[in-house]
């Protein structure tokens, strides 16, 4: 059976990196078992046992309590931290895929992995402090507390300030690992930064990708080599490519935009289109998942009681019911962006293609299947035009994250790229 790290695409450096601090962490747990044996009888709080293992972490050696994995979407951020903290719970401190710590952990059901996986816009102050306070007890398993933020850019000041006091005092045996896309500030704050250890993760080659794909999920060689391509080395992208015949039509839907920027008036129905695909795959991704939470949430209130007092639940339910609607709308608007950031990608990919063509660049199209349209775009618009246009792409993905209007920010690309 394949260790922890086997689906850690294309980052040889970063497992050899993370492998080093698990076996290290180990060590320092043998070595806090060691020190309380010869101490001998101790209360059972387990006040000894933290002493020495908080004495032991040293960041020098290869382990420390807090780390930072950056890399582009679809490096593989929170696929490297759920591989470590399996490592981490690992009776073998080597990630071996085979004991009950790493089947627990990369299924999802260890008690001692707390995996905080942003639904909505941001993580607030309120679920931080939660958190943190949980993550403070001692590990029921014996080894480590670990608590894994995917998307830790989104964490809103206050919560940012939460996590930074809890990195800032660690309780002895916790250790906290975030995901973000970069170092930068408007990422993750310089404070946070400077009391974690960084991981950087680099886009994984087409190449490694594709053999992902075959290896694991019984991939034609042909199809995941072109999977592989136009998703740019986003694993999980480019599986979806490989098996769901919708996600191509969508892909499909968005590479014909360039014939379509026929003037003003095609330039806004393309936007109204791209938009919309965005919302119906959206509503499509959450639509059951919001339907299933409701229906629990109402049968926990008291939903279809006949005992007296059933009716006055409910009502007195109104103010939950409307949270719950709060987040599942701050989710929808999170998988509308998500799935028009894909689109962007894609036309990206395109306009990127067509400036290699007319530059005369040795490299491979990311779109295989529309390289002769970049080439007749290339012809027309030369390396310039081909240049602009992709900044206009790439400008509209910086005013979406900036919180621009969707409908407006494409409206305005839309134009740029009419324009050229």
């Amino acid at each position: 059976m394949p260790d922890v790290f086997a689906d850690l695409v294309g980052q040889d450096e970063a497992v050899v990196e993370l492998r080093r601090a698990a076996a290290a962490a180990a060590a320092v747990l043998r070595a806090g078992a060691a020190a309380l044996v010869a101490a001998g009888p101790v209360s059972g709080d387990g006040s000894a046992a933290d002493d020495a293992v908080s004495g032991g972490l040293d960041p020098s050696a290869g382990m420390t309590h807090a780390w930072i994995f950056t890399g582009p979407p679809g490096s593989g951020r929170s696929v490297a931290a759920r591989a470590f903290a399996a490592a981490l719970q690992c009776v073998h401190g080597t990630g071996c895929g085979e004991c009950p710590g790493c089947h627990t952990t990369m299924g999802g059901t260890n008690a001692d992995v707390r995996m905080v996986v942003p639904e909505g816009l941001s993580i607030g102050v309120g679920e931080m402090r939660a958190l943190v306070l949980r993550a403070a007890s001692t590990p029921s398993g014996g080894r480590w507390q670990v608590v894994v933020i995917e998307d830790a850019d989104r964490l809103t000041e206050a919560a940012g300030n939460a996590l930074l006091k809890a990195i800032e005092e660690p309780p002895p045996r916790t250790v906290f690992l975030l995901c973000a896309p970069s170092t930068h500030p408007d990422d993750i704050s310089v404070t946070i930064r400077s009391r974690c250890r960084v991981v950087p993760l680099r886009q994984p080659p087409a190449e490694a990708v594709a053999e992902v794909l075959v290896r694991r999920d019984g991939i034609a060689p042909d199809v995941a080599q072109w999977a592989a391509a136009a998703a740019q080395g986003h694993v999980g992208r480019a599986r979806r490519l490989a098996r769901d015949p919708e996600a191509r039509k969508r892909r499909e839907a968005v590479l014909a935009v360039p014939r379509r920027l026929t003037g003003v008036g095609a330039a806004f129905d393309a936007a109204s289109a791209l938009i919309e695909a965005a919302e119906a795959e959206a509503e499509a991704s959450v639509t059951e998942a919001d339907t299933t939470e409701r229906a629990a949430l109402e049968t926990a209130l008291g939903a279809g009681g006949t005992g007296r007092g059933a009716a006055g639940a409910m009502r007195g339910a109104a103010g939950q019911l409307k949270e719950l609607e709060k987040r599942q709308k701050s989710r929808a608007t999170r998988a509308q962006r998500d799935a028009l950031d894909r689109a962007l990608v894609d036309l990206a990919g395109f306009y990127r293609d067509a400036l290699t063509i007319a530059l005369r660049a040795p490299v491979a199209p990311v779109h295989t299947d529309t390289a002769t349209l970049a080439g007749a775009g290339a012809q027309k618009w030369d390396a310039e035009g081909s240049l602009r246009r992709l900044e206009a792409v790439l400008a509209c993905r910086a005013a979406i994250e900036a919180n621009v209007k969707p409908r407006i920010a494409v409206e305005a690309m839309m134009l740029a790229l009419w324009k050229g």
